[in-house]
């Protein structure tokens, strides 16, 4: 007969929005194990598993506190309390808590005043024991920590069994999977696993329940701003209501969204295991790219199954066509379907797919070495140039206006290339070869198009480095010192290290002299040396640039930019990735405009 073995959670601690699913392992009728569902419409031998999931109430409420959402609330934020948008954010679980947190929470108090003007207000209010429920605007104001939309609420019928001491259980889903719901927020879920006969439906034997710890709300990030670099003295929120696109312009997002694989607790101890496990990542990953809205989103470390089965359909029901671009996998071992790649989503409604070209590395590094290798060194010499990596380029046909009239009366066509470059720090030379080889893909595409052109990704390569320097400058310098480590000779003649592609930093646009006037708190967060962003990588031991989104300077101009994050306020979590932001990388994001065309 079919029984239950034992049942478990991945992560014990539910946060609203991310799907719980329970392990169930049974013992089926022919004493196998298996953790196969056994549906009501599929019995096996007459009999089938029944779900469960019930919010644990007691006359307690338990407010969560922001900063760690896994403590209770102790005390709270006065001036943040009487602003409906800030009351999630104003819970703290200790004074120490909220004067850690006081450098990143103060911004929040800045903005309000400068939306509602200055207003004297109390600080901090504690509740008469120190802990447990705050008095006051608590009970009110649960309903603001709803921080993700689940889409349509499903019907359950309400069965609440009394308990003892006050306690009830509300049933609140039938099936083995639940998303806890704003509702569900400071309780514990309980679920419950049963067999039942198919044809009585009556229940055979005991229950096998978990309860889980008490459910948090998603932690919300301030909203980054998308700030004006062309003179203009407008800015808004990137939310629903905030951002105003300009007729003509187009916006840009790069980000590498770190791959489950990737996401050791080895490497990342600093973070809570329930903000990196994947189940709540790809919540917070897809929430903020979709909140973005980018007309064009090149996203990368986006493993194979995570494209296919939650990315392209997620992304699909906000407009967006996906395509992708694996890495080939004559390095990496394993299930295919983990491994990583770079994906490009389009707006629909704003581009058209004109042609794709996939750009392997690996197949180039097989052809230089044909080329210039002698035979006694081809091994060695694929031993350090085969290393998997990629980029995606695609050209796209823009369906807005550019100008008033194009005089030309051609299609405006963008092409937009999206790359992961080597990581492996020590091999300068097949960074800088790879960073070269897609140049020159580019530079082909550009003489038989002649049309913008846009390179984003994680170059994995600092400003000021040979790669850097040949990406914005279009050479290198016989002697800068990357130039050193060349093994296998694959770098010379220096000469040949050359473009001829336009190519300027999206975001130097913060320091251009004499434009965005203003932008003073903005140019603290950039390295004034390289004209790029101090970091867009933080995590505990590396801090620095390596991600970046690079645009022809004929064919477009920077209209804003997405803020940039400050170390600071990712300090008070240690570093990336953390509760609020997913990834060891930010997201970068620029608005273009399309110049008048004038032939290279």
């Amino acid at each position: 007969m079919l029984s239950v073995i034992r049942v478990h959670l991945p992560s014990e601690i539910p946060i609203v929005g991310c799907e719980l699913t329970p392990y169930v392992l049974v013992r089926r009728p022919d004493k196998s194990a298996a953790t196969e569902d056994v549906p009501e419409s599929a019995p096996l031998d007459g009999f089938f598993l029944r779900y469960r999931w019930c919010r644990v109430q007691s006359d307690k409420k338990v407010t969560i506190c922001s900063v760690h959402p896994t403590e209770q609330a102790t005390l709270q934020c006065v001036f943040c309390s009487k602003r409906r948008a800030l009351v999630s954010k104003s819970y703290h679980c200790s004074p120490k808590c909220f004067v850690d947190a006081w450098q990143h929470h103060k911004t929040l108090h800045e903005r309000a005043a400068a939306e509602n003007g200055n207003e004297e207000d109390e600080l901090i209010r504690f509740n008469s024991t120190g802990s447990g429920v705050l008095s006051g605007t608590l009970s009110g104001s649960m309903s603001n920590l709803s921080l993700a939309s689940n889409g349509p609420t499903p019907f359950y019928p309400s069965s609440i069994t009394q308990k003892s001491g006050g306690e009830t259980l509300i049933e609140v889903g039938s099936c083995k999977t639940y998303t806890p719901t704003a509702d569900d927020i400071g309780y514990v879920l309980k679920f419950e696993c049963v067999v039942a006969n198919a044809e009585s439906k009556q229940v055979v034997g005991h229950p096998s329940t978990i309860l889980t710890s008490r459910v948090i709300p998603a932690p919300s990030p301030s909203p980054r701003t998308l700030i004006p670099v062309n003179g203009a003295d407008v800015m808004g929120h990137l939310d629903q209501d905030g951002r105003i696109q300009s007729a003509g312009s187009f916006t840009v997002l790069s980000y590498n969204i770190l791959s489950d694989t990737s996401a050791s607790s080895d490497l990342y101890s600093y973070c809570p295991p329930w903000a990196l496990s994947w189940s709540y990542r790809r919540h917070n990953l897809l929430r903020e790219i979709v909140g973005y809205r980018a007309d064009v989103v090149c996203l990368q470390e986006v493993q194979s199954d995570h494209f296919h089965e939650i990315f392209a359909p997620e992304l699909d029901k906000h407009g967006y066509q996906a395509l992708y671009k694996r890495k080939t996998n004559e390095v990496l071992s394993g299930s295919t379907s983990a491994i990583d790649g770079c994906a490009t989503f389009f707006r629909r409604d704003r581009f058209s797919h004109v042609k794709k070209y996939d750009v392997e590395f690996n197949k180039a590094a097989q052809s230089l070495t044909e080329a210039i290798i002698p035979p006694t060194q081809k091994r060695t010499a694929l031993n350090r140039l085969v290393k998997d990596n990629i980029a995606l380029i695609v050209v796209l046909e823009a369906k807005f206006g550019n100008q008033p009239a194009d005089s030309s009366g051609k299609r405006q066509l963008i092409c937009v290339a999206n790359t992961h470059v080597n990581v492996q720090q020590e091999l300068k030379d097949v960074k800088l070869w790879q960073v070269h080889t897609l140049l020159k893909g580019l530079e082909k595409i550009a003489v038989s198009a002649d049309i913008p052109m846009l390179v984003c990704g994680d170059f994995n390569t600092l400003p000021g480095s040979a790669p850097h320097t040949l990406l914005v400058m279009g050479k290198v310098d016989p002697l800068h010192p990357d130039l050193l480590v060349d093994p296998l000779g694959i770098l010379r003649p220096q000469t040949k290290l050359t473009h001829q592609l336009p190519l300027v930093s999206a975001y130097s646009s913060f320091v251009r002299p004499g434009v965005g006037l203003g932008l003073e708190q903005h140019r603290r967060k950039m390295d004034l040396n390289t004209n790029e962003p101090l970091f867009t990588n933080c995590t505990r031991d590396f801090i620095g640039t390596h991600d970046y989104i690079f645009y022809t300077a004929d064919t477009l101009m920077v209209e804003s930019l997405l803020e940039l994050l400050d170390e600071d306020g990712l300090r008070k979590d240690t570093a990336l990735p953390s509760p609020e932001w997913s990834s060891n990388h930010i997201a970068l994001l620029a608005e273009f405009r399309c110049m008048p065309r004038t032939r290279r």
